[in-house]
């Protein structure tokens, strides 16, 4: 038997859960390292990075279904415009269709046997496809994206803020920094694999980032911690 999995129909939750990983690990990450390079105490780092993981997910959550949410509704506008549309005039809907159709390489007449056997078969869904590409996989999931942004963070976040029981001592800010490019790199190599897509620059790219966001906030603390 021949089976095909594309990576689009996981998009959807794929996408917010590579973000609130990838978000987790550097943002509670730049944060240890931040406040560690201050000379902040142990038990204040243990603080500021467990706050750090709650009010990002907590964040990162409302952030995906508020902005998924929007996506929805601009899709069940759309859907309803076409059905006034279709309602309306019928007839410039299936020209529509026809031109669409020899646009990707259909002749005319062909294009117009389609359109018009397509439209008998299901009008509304015929035009969200191949006249605004809206497909099941791409729809809005609002609480699909929500729960998987929220749960990736909180995982992305715990891996940086369990090196705080690891290295209690001065090189906390490095040890925690390489730790987060090691679990950075493992991160992109995953989304890669997920996303059927070559690792080496998903991998790049996620490290390369990642690295600036610490090495910003370890400067930002060193100053601080040298001016107290």
């Amino acid at each position: 038997m021949h089976e095909e999995t594309h990576a689009v129909t996981r998009i959807g939750w794929l996408r917010a859960a590579i973000l609130g990983a990838n978000d987790g690990i550097v943002s509670t990450a730049s944060l240890i390292a931040g406040v560690a390079a201050a000379g902040a105490t142990q038990s204040s780092i243990l603080v500021t990075g467990t706050a750090g993981l709650v009010a990002g997910a907590m964040s990162m959550a409302a952030g995906e279904y508020v902005s998924v949410s929007s996506q929805g509704d601009a899709e069940k506008a759309d859907v309803e415009l076409e059905k006034r549309h279709l309602a309306a005039d019928p007839e410039f809907e299936l020209e529509e269709l026809t031109q669409i159709y020899q646009q990707r390489g259909l002749d005319r007449s062909l294009a117009e046997r389609v359109a018009v056997e397509l439209t008998a078969h299901n009008a509304l869904d015929t035009h969200l496809r191949d006249e605004l590409g809206m497909t099941d996989e791409m729809a809005a999931r609002p609480v699909q994206a929500a729960v998987a942004s929220a749960a990736s963070f909180s995982v992305g976040a715990a891996l940086p803020l369990a090196t705080v029981f690891i290295d209690q001592g001065a090189s906390l800010p490095w040890t925690v920094s390489g730790a987060s490019l090691i679990f950075l790199a493992l991160l992109g190599a995953l989304g890669a694999r997920a996303g059927k897509a070559p690792m080496l620059r998903p991998v790049a790219r996620v490290t390369f980032w990642g690295a600036m966001a610490m090495a910003a906030t370890i400067a930002i603390g060193s100053l601080f911690g040298a001016a107290a």
